[in-house]
């Protein structure tokens, strides 16, 4: 009876530091959460800036051609730069977006993925990594990260052979906790941006060509940016939310473990209270030792 006592004692112990645990966790990802969606106005409205530059610069003549070049060819195999978890607790998170990367893909396929806990998952899936790296813990590390990425993707496209790009990451979302989104990223479209009305042209220092490939590449930059910092965001709100899970389990193991421990602990005072009663009512002589002889 006394072991059983001892070992639910224990185990209410070490409930207990588990839920100190995944409150601190639920804070640290909630506190993050927030962090992350603060960069999100900031980031578009340098994208919105670029692309006001690029509405800019598509008034200028390009000679020879009628519109600017996009890069990269529309022969090749695909990239998929996949964004996923560095760290745990995330539920189906990665396995969600690494399903999502596979729906998009058509034909040789090659992976970025980014994140510890993602290139696992992408093992799982087989695709065949072409590089990876560390996903962020804090927002501030996005734009080194997001410098990576541009990186390695441009070049790769330096050996060519590529047909087009694909971003492929986890956004928030306040119902389901997380959603996947998919973004084209190159051949870069210049016809979603509106040529400015303007009576002169902008005065430039650089070929017009030149200058728009330019402004692309800064402008699939934030691209980059943004999805890091939304997959971010969604990675901590799927954490949260599984914490969320794991403390009401907590609370449901603590309430059976405190139900047993007052069960066993009634049993054992029930039992050395009949222990007591038998020996105070046995026989004078069991109590008090033997008689005198005569």
């Amino acid at each position: 009876m006394s072991n059983q006592l001892g070992e639910v004692q224990a185990r209410l112990g070490t409930v207990g530091e588990l839920a100190s645990v995944v409150t601190a966790m639920r804070g640290i990802s909630a506190a993050r959460t927030r962090e992350a969606l603060a960069r999100v106005p900031g980031i578009r409205a340098c994208a919105d800036q670029i692309g006001a530059a690029i509405a800019d610069a598509l008034t200028l003549p390009l000679p020879g051609e009628r519109e600017p070049a996009t890069l990269p060819p529309t022969t090749g195999s695909a990239i998929r730069i996949v964004i996923g978890t560095e760290q745990g607790f995330v539920g189906t998170f990665n396995q969600r977006v690494m399903q999502a990367a596979q729906t998009a893909a058509a034909g040789d396929i090659e992976y970025f993925v980014i994140g510890d806990r993602a290139r696992r998952v992408a093992g799982e899936f087989g695709y065949p990594l072409s590089w990876s790296a560390e996903m962020v813990v804090h927002a501030d590390a996005v734009p080194e990260l997001a410098g990576s990425v541009i990186d390695a993707l441009y070049q790769r496209l330096q050996d060519g052979n590529v047909s087009h790009v694909t971003l492929v990451h986890g956004a928030p979302e306040p119902q389901s906790g997380a959603t996947v989104v998919t973004t084209s990223l190159l051949p870069f479209d210049f016809r979603r941006f509106e040529p400015a009305r303007r009576p002169y042209p902008p005065i430039v220092n650089l070929p017009a060509r030149q200058l728009l490939e330019r402004l692309a590449e800064e402008y699939v930059y934030t691209q980059v940016c943004e999805a890091i910092v939304l997959s971010f965001a969604a990675e901590n709100e799927a954490r949260m939310r599984a914490m969320i899970a794991a403390r009401r389990n907590i609370e449901d193991t603590s309430e059976r473990l405190t139900a047993d421990y007052h069960r066993l602990r009634q049993e054992q005072i029930t039992a050395e209270i009949v222990e007591l009663s038998s020996v105070e009512g046995g026989s004078p002589l069991s109590v008090h030792g033997s008689a005198p002889a005569d």
